[in-house]
């Protein structure tokens, strides 16, 4: 019984348990990068601190991920996902926990980096255990619930911001300490699930893959379930070999537009708004999670649609409606909080209803099993780049040249996704793994 192609309630059973628990990983990535967008005004008031400490407070979290994900992704293929996987949610618990405790504005930037690092290595991480483990069918929906999750995460940080608001001072050390709470949930769950079968396969431990194939649907395996050929020893520099550079390219070129768009908006949307709301914070966190929620919801919208429509179809609407919304708020020069809580909203539907989940489908999808964790750590890192680039251009976009400037600029990046799309986006609707890289696979033994 294949694991690509079984329909039965043991097999789906087992597969959503997976999705669920790497699911929760990206809810935790969300809430703890978004978390900080909340509770910045709170770290700035208690501390006073300036300009460019602002900046590393909203940025560490990212750089930290840059380095988890380029790092900790080529160690998931040579150690295994299942190793990776539960001891990247160790950082999570930690330095969550820690940084709700730090005594001074450096301490909070070290911590949240150390966090990021978590965070970056988790994307990469679940990502690939969900594809490997996921139905042919169903690859699609399994994997863009990881990216809906991380928007419920998100939408969780304005929530969970206003139900700490009485806390005054402790507010922000609250909101901090909730992750790691989440985390530790996660954790204890994660560490009762099994190797990948595909992995270890990879690495020719056939009577161990055959052991987990028997344990999860209950029946034993036959040679077809067990015909991934041991792969040879590679390097990340495969990667942009002949057979695979394009693929490299669109993974990378289109994450990063997305990245650097949407961390622009969605880091200073509570910034962004707070001009336009008198200094009122309830409708600062009200609006900017009005525009959290559109984000979940085109998420949802996209997570539907992934299985039917096809990824490229998808990823080709999500950039052509982003960049539509950032040109009409780009033209606008006198914005009421209405018009920009709606356009904001807009943009990141558009955004999240296809580059925001795609990016845990293709980057798993179009890179074989010997480097999948590899290419998927490389894109996220590219992707960081993206997020680390939007989060400081744009204050000194706005600081030089005013918001239009700042929206014209996002506009021109969301355009360049919608030009690397239309060029290079593969369709792989209904195909396995193994058919998508099987021209790949071959040019690396």
């Amino acid at each position: 019984m294949s694991l690509a192609t079984s329909d039965s309630p043991r097999v789906k059973k087992f597969q959503r348990k997976v999705t669920l628990l790497s699911a929760g990983g990206t809810f935790l990535d969300g809430f703890d990068l978004t978390v900080i967008a909340v509770a910045l005004p709170l770290i700035a008031q208690h501390w006073d601190i300036s300009a460019l400490e602002k900046s590393l407070v909203v940025s560490s979290a990212i750089i930290g991920s840059f380095v988890g994900a380029s790092w900790l992704g080529n160690l998931t293929d040579r150690f295994g996902r299942k190793a990776m996987y539960v001891i990247d949610l160790l950082a999570f618990v930690v330095f969550a926990a820690l940084t709700a405790f730090s005594q001074d504005v450096w301490q909070l930037i070290v911590l949240r980096f150390l966090l990021g690092v978590g965070i970056g290595a988790d994307y990469p991480i679940s990502a690939t255990l969900v594809s490997e483990f996921a139905s042919t069918k169903r690859r699609g929906m399994h994997s863009t619930s990881l990216g809906a999750m991380w928007f419920v995460g998100a939408v969780a940080a304005y929530v969970i911001g206003l139900a700490v608001a009485p806390l005054g001072d402790w507010a922000w050390r609250a909101l901090l300490l909730t992750g790691a709470a989440f985390a530790l949930v996660v954790f204890v769950l994660r560490s009762k699930l099994p190797e990948s079968p595909r992995w270890l396969m990879s690495k020719g431990r056939t009577d161990d893959a055959r052991a987990v194939l028997r344990a999860i649907t209950g029946e034993e395996p036959d040679d077809e379930d067990l015909r991934v050929v041991p792969a040879p020893k590679v390097r990340a520099k495969v990667l942009f070999s002949t057979s695979l550079r394009k693929r490299t390219f669109f993974v990378c070129g289109f994450w990063f537009c997305y990245a650097t768009a949407y961390y622009g908006i969605s880091m200073y949307t509570p910034t962004i708004l707070a001009p336009l709301a008198n200094g009122n914070r309830t409708i600062i966190i009200v609006g900017s999670g009005c525009v959290a929620l559109l984000g979940l919801t085109g998420a949802i919208i996209g997570m539907n649609l992934v299985d039917r429509w096809g990824r490229r179809p998808l990823i080709i609407m999500s950039f052509s409606g982003l960049t539509a919304a950032l040109v009409v708020l780009a033209l606008a020069q006198q914005p009421t909080l209405v018009f920009l809580v709606s356009l904001f909203s807009i943009a990141v539907l558009f955004a999240n209803s296809g580059g925001g989940i795609l990016n845990f489908v293709y980057p798993t999808e179009l890179f074989p099993t010997s480097v999948r964790a590899t290419g998927a750590g490389l894109a996220t890192s590219v992707s960081r780049i993206g997020s680390i680039l939007g989060v400081l251009v744009f204050p000194n976009f706005v600081a030089a040249w005013g918001n239009n400037a700042a929206l014209w600029f996002f506009a021109a990046v969301g355009l360049c996704g919608l030009v690397i799309c239309l060029t290079l986006a593969p369709e792989t609707k209904n195909k396995s793994l193994e058919e998508i890289n099987i021209e790949s696979e071959s040019s690396l033994v």
